[in-house]
């Protein structure tokens, strides 16, 4: 499981745009204005092969007991107590402060790796800028800046030197599905109904959380891997500080399955929130089934208009299998475990290079990739590159000019040819250089453009 890191420090120390820089994205809110981050944010990172969460939390004020900044200290505790490893942010240019001194103090106290990253260095001595930062007694402060990237990279190869590569869920021998939605929405229910218990009754496994519940069963004499969730709520309505950080759980469980069964609820409408969690499975790349819960204690109006909203908002999954079901009763409940066992299928088929390279030829017969001034990219073979989901790596000469149009178009003839009912399927490229060019310019895998960030 990928290891989350959290990011903690007073307000303004820079933490917002670290995390920007660590996510390749723009998702925190930066700005010259302490307390701006009054909720905390979430994301991906990488360096070299190894994955992580990385969590932005507010500015943390030990000092305050109410008001506004009080929350954002307690939202900032419980990113500790859920986070791997902490980096602690503090401010060169200003100094050590008492409230860094305070915030040392808590985070002497528990029982996870913390790092002082000491922030804004950029055109000063390194050595003079971090020297007062030893009194917090937090190891040694490392200097960093991040607006401008420097010494970034190497304090996250050494906070993450101490965590394996998460193990390749192509390797799985059975179906690991997780129950997934917003709360209240019948998801609890669904794994009862699924287990055939009144309660759910679980043994921890190694890094399953409080938050998620990992149980192995079996239905049809066949093992399974259920994963039970917390719910994930709407930004605005969230209160309680656990509830607020079960996304990242989510997330986690998500991205250790094979499959995600999405519960909606057919009395309600489908909400942005629903379209999140949705977009989520299909940026991780798992295998998705949709369970369109409490069918039965809809009404004929309710009906109609889920359909039309699932039809409206969540039409990008296409390639899902979606079931209308009714967890209380367990109408329903037996057909999912179909679709799971499509979906895996799918997921984890090997398919051989000769079968790609004869379906993506067809697929460029009945419609060749578009010209391009006066060149027209040329595709001569394809190969598998992974599963979970599967990748097609497509190898040839100025693929990197194809619209971004035309790599859906093979995804969608490469998953109708090969049946890939119920997962997403990636196609990435790679150029292939001039091999009597004395430049031997090298061979360059690359996503397509749509997938940049």
């Amino acid at each position: 499981m990928k290891p989350t890191i959290a990011l903690v420090g007073r307000p303004n120390v820079g933490k917002s745009t670290l995390f920007n820089r660590l996510t390749k994205t723009r998702d925190a809110l930066v700005a010259d204005q302490p307390g701006l981050t009054r909720d905390r944010h979430y994301g991906h990172g990488r360096v070299g092969e190894k994955p992580y969460f990385v969590v932005d939390t507010g500015g943390f004020e030990p000092v305050v007991d109410e008001g506004i900044m009080f929350e954002m200290a307690r939202q900032t505790l419980q990113a500790v107590d859920e986070a791997d490893a902490i980096v602690f942010i503090v401010d060169g240019r200003v100094g050590i402060t008492p409230q860094d001194k305070i915030i040392a103090q808590r985070l002497r106290q528990i029982d996870r790796p913390v790092w002082v990253a000491v922030n804004k260095v950029e055109g000063m001595q390194r050595a003079v800028v971090t020297a007062d930062f030893y009194e917090l007694g937090l190891g040694d402060p490392v200097a960093i800046s991040a607006s401008h990237g420097e010494g970034v990279r190497d304090l996250f190869n050494e906070v993450l030197e101490r965590f394996e590569v998460p193990e390749d869920d192509g390797e799985s021998d059975h179906p690991k599905f997780a129950i997934v939605g917003r709360p209240n929405v019948g998801k609890s229910t669904l794994v009862n109904a699924v287990l055939g218990e009144e309660r759910v009754i679980a043994f921890d496994q190694p890094g399953t959380t409080r938050d998620s519940v990992y149980i192995d069963f079996e239905h049809g004499e066949k093992p399974y891997t259920i994963i039970d969730t917390a719910g994930v709520r709407k930004r605005g309505k969230v209160t309680e500080m656990i509830e607020k950080f079960s996304v990242i759980k989510t997330m986690q469980a998500i991205e250790d399955a094979n499959v995600a069964v999405l519960v909606l609820d057919a009395t309600q409408e489908v909400s942005d929130q629903d379209a999140r969690v949705a977009s989520f499975v299909l940026e991780t790349g798992r295998a998705l089934v949709v369970a369109v819960n409490k069918w039965d204690a809809a009404n004929q109006e309710q009906r109609d208009r889920i359909k039309r909203e699932i039809d409206r908002k969540l039409s990008f999954l296409d390639f899902a299998k979606f079931h209308y079901i009714s967890a209380l009763r367990g109408a329903g409940v037996t057909d999912l475990f179909k679709s799971i066992d499509q979906a895996y299928t799918a997921a984890m088929i090997k398919i051989a290079t000769p079968k790609l390279t004869n379906a993506l030829q067809l697929a460029i017969e009945r419609q060749q990739p578009p010209l391009i001034g006066k060149v027209r990219p040329k595709m001569r073979y394809a190969h598998q590159g992974g599963s979970n989901p599967p990748v097609v790596i497509v190898h040839g000469n100025a693929l990197e000019k194809v619209p971004a149009s035309y790599w859906r178009y093979l995804e969608h003839t490469f998953m109708k040819m090969f049946k890939l009912q119920g997962t997403p399927l990636r196609v990435q490229y790679k150029l292939s250089g001039n091999p009597y060019d004395d430049k031997k310019v090298p061979r360059k895998m690359v996503h397509p453009g749509r997938r940049e960030k």
